[in-house]
């Protein structure tokens, strides 16, 4: 076993001594090297043999020790939570010798940023995510650590169609919405009343979507349905039909999502007068 930490050391005799777990490094040199580099922890014992110095006239030299610190974060800023829009600010500290770089990794989309601080200016949902630092010197492998941030937003209905029923058959109304924290969801009528599980008709809520699941579909079903997705930070509502095949809404499309009830009601209504005519 060698002592690879005497990177400079030439001419001599090398002594490697293993003393409980750590190690301890000594060097008997010819003539001495300029400097030697060792890395934190160990422990160095030189001695130099002058054959030509005279008796009782020992020789003074100097050597230069460079102790080598391997970079090691010892600050970064805790997991964070904010709402879209506000700033976010990171940052980690790193020591070592050499002095360490320090570089913040995007864990999503792979981009980079030199320096102890990440600023993010306005932040949007897609950019939630962990935000990985990683300090290096080439002494040892890197020490990494990562943060993770999380966006709050309002809910945005992603998923809600017109679908058709045919009687005594089921069908299913779905929304989906996106948010966090996730949305809370109601249903409502046409006639704004709130739509109530029976035996016929059930609500199914799950983390991001709220499911319409009719069992055995009477003509009593068949109308407007909105679907109220809602957070602390605010709320969206879009109405879908529930309509018999061949009947004049099945034509159309899922009204868009954040249009009123009184809306849907009203275009409903239009198509039918228009039918009349």
């Amino acid at each position: 076993m060698g002592c690879p930490l005497l990177r400079n050391a030439f001419a001599g005799l090398i002594l490697v001594l293993l003393s409980k777990g750590s190690s301890v490094c000594g060097a008997e040199f010819g003539h001495l090297p300029d400097n030697i580099t060792v890395l934190e922890g160990e422990s160095v014992t030189l001695r130099y043999n002058n054959n030509d110095a005279q008796p009782n006239k020992p020789r003074i030299a100097h050597v230069y020790l460079i102790v080598q610190v391997p970079a090691r974060i010892v600050n970064i800023s805790k997991n964070v939570t904010v709402n879209e829009g506000e700033n976010v600010n990171l940052y980690c500290l790193a020591v070592g010798r050499p002095e360490p770089t320090v570089t913040w990794k995007d864990q999503k989309y792979g981009l980079v940023s030199d320096g102890e601080f990440l600023e993010i200016t306005e932040i949007k949902r897609q950019q939630a995510e962990d935000y990985e630092c990683i300090t290096n010197n080439g002494v040892a492998p890197p020490d990494q650590r990562k943060v993770k941030v999380t966006v709050n937003y309002p809910p945005m209905i992603t998923d809600m169609k017109n679908m058709p029923a045919h009687l005594g058959k089921t069908a299913i109304l779905r929304c989906e919405a996106m948010a966090v924290p996730p949305a809370s969801f109601e249903w409502y009528r046409d006639d704004h009343r709130p739509v109530e599980s029976d035996n016929t008709l059930r609500i199914k809520n799950e983390k991001t979507r709220s499911l319409l699941l009719f069992t055995n579909v009477t003509e009593k079903h068949f109308g407007n349905y909105t679907c109220f997705a809602s957070n602390r930070l605010g709320a969206s509502n879009a109405s879908m039909l529930l309509f018999r095949p061949g009947a004049i809404q099945g034509r159309g499309t899922g009204l868009h999502a954040g249009m009123s009830v009184g809306v849907s009601i009203w275009v409903s209504l239009s198509a039918v007068l228009l039918l009349k005519v």
